[in-house]
């Protein structure tokens, strides 16, 4: 899984590429990727409206509702299969006996 660099750290990042340090300075001098660098000014342009795309706000979003359909997937399949148990379910043989 890709290390996770808190959002102020990026910003301090893109801001010394945008007073302009080069981006394989930032990143020998950092110990990152230039490929990361150039994702985080990406998203930013997209977060900022000059790039069409999705906005990290929306990307959080996605995410959460992605994770909650999974859960609700989940719990029906639960049901479902509950249901299905229930149904086979058969009563004693000779049934009750009416009470008197």
């Amino acid at each position: 899984m890709p290390r996770s660099y808190p959002p102020g750290f990026r910003r301090k990042v893109l801001d010394l590429v945008e007073s302009g340090r080069k981006v394989a300075e930032v990143a020998k001098l950092l110990g990152i990727s230039d490929q990361t660098i150039y994702v985080w000014r990406r998203q930013h342009l997209i977060d900022t409206g000059q790039l069409p795309g999705t906005t990290s706000s929306d990307r959080s979003e996605l995410a959460v509702a992605r994770r909650r359909i999974a859960e609700l997937e989940a719990e029906l399949a639960i049901h479902r299969r509950a249901a299905e148990l229930l149904g086979e379910a058969t009563s004693p043989k000779g049934g009750s006996k009416p009470s008197t």
